[in-house]
């Protein structure tokens, strides 16, 4: 008997605060509650020191929220909680368009054969202009081996060539020399070609194998 009347009154000491806090949060238009670091819960007519680390409930007399008031933060703990929002956004956008191109990905190649084909054709148009480039080459190969004969006529005295036929010979100089660039930055876009959709095809093989998943 003893124990429950100590119960009964312990239990009206509380009640009789958390009406004195509700009475007085009535007053003062509303009461402040939060746990604090040691897992106590505390209520006051104003924001509570003790949990000015972590979020605030600001409760209406009724004990609904009225509002959930952030920690109170220093000037550097602003500035590194603001950095963090900007990492945490521009992470969450850089997610967000990852997931767009996966889309994207899906919607162009929805299947390893359509992926294969747009490979090859890229390719192929690289080998034509690569072709074209390589039979301008074979082209001035047969001009210079004509100027060569000529300039067999001038090997005693170089000195003898017509100003016509040296720029004839630097023309072709020339020529060789932009095609053989040409040539390799075609070589050299086949390649970027290859790496591109080497890249895709592993991001798609796995996409694909999403896709084909069965859902539980």
């Amino acid at each position: 008997m003893k124990r429950w009347a100590g119960m009964v009154a312990v239990g009206m000491l509380l009640a009789g605060g958390a009406l004195q806090a509700y009475a007085q949060a009535s007053v003062e238009g509303g009461i402040y509650s939060c746990v604090d670091a040691k897992g106590r819960k505390l209520t006051s007519d104003r924001p509570i020191s003790e949990c000015a680390d972590r979020e605030q409930r600001l409760l209406n007399p009724s004990g609904t929220v009225r509002a959930i008031i952030p920690p109170t933060l220093t000037g550097s703990e602003r500035a590194a909680l603001e950095a963090r929002k900007r990492r945490e956004a521009e992470e969450q956008a850089r997610q967000a368009e990852e997931k767009r191109r996966e889309r994207a990905l899906l919607v162009r190649y929805p299947s390893r054969s359509v992926h294969d084909k747009e490979r090859s054709e890229a390719l192929t148009q690289i080998s034509v202009v690569r072709q074209a480039a390589m039979n301008r080459v074979r082209e001035l190969q047969r001009q210079r081996k004509e100027l060569d004969t000529e300039l067999e006529f001038y090997a005693k005295d170089p000195s003898k060539v017509p100003p016509s036929l040296r720029r004839l010979v630097e023309e072709n100089e020339r020529s060789m020399a932009v095609q053989e660039r040409f040539i390799a930055d075609q070589e050299a876009e086949m390649g970027r070609v290859n790496s591109r959709f080497d890249e895709e095809l592993v991001r798609l093989q796995q996409l694909w194998a999403q896709v084909a998943a069965p859902v539980n």
